[in-house]
């Protein structure tokens, strides 16, 4: 097996483990994922940045930013009143952090943007684990 095939096969099961995690989730685990993504996505950049690795950091940065994006984009401002609109200000605050960080290779930004995100990326999990509580134990067994 050359190991041009293995990185191949790894890419192959780790799109697969993705689609097959995406396909099962709920939608307060596929919040979380989109959180534990962009947060992977703005580490790895990180990692380019102190490489030197100009293309990978674009990258990086770029999937960081459509999953904040994302995220933004998912705010039901109708429904979810002040809240939507701090998440909104939040996802606004940070995508401008990580375009900073992004163009002045600035570590002290993309620290503070995973600050930022990690919060509330606990609380959707949180949230996930009061209402599958509220749903009594088989929900709790489906997840």
């Amino acid at each position: 097996m050359t190991y041009g095939y293995a990185r191949n096969a790894s890419a192959i099961y780790q799109d697969n483990s993705a689609r097959g995690s995406v396909e099962g989730a709920d939608r307060h685990q596929l919040t979380g994922m989109l959180f534990d993504g962009a947060i992977d996505r703005i580490n790895q950049a990180r990692g380019a940045i102190r490489r030197g690795d100009v293309p990978a950091k674009g990258l990086y940065f770029g999937k960081a930013l459509a999953i904040i994006n994302e995220l933004r984009g998912s705010l039901d401002h109708h429904a979810g009143g002040e809240l939507a609109g701090r998440l909104d200000a939040l996802y606004d605050y940070v995508t401008r952090r990580l375009l900073h960080a992004q163009l002045n290779d600035d570590e002290r930004a993309i620290d503070e943007a995973i600050d930022l995100l990690t919060p509330v990326r606990d609380a959707w999990r949180q949230i996930r684990d009061t209402f599958l509580a509220s749903q009594g134990g088989a929900a709790t067994a489906a997840a």
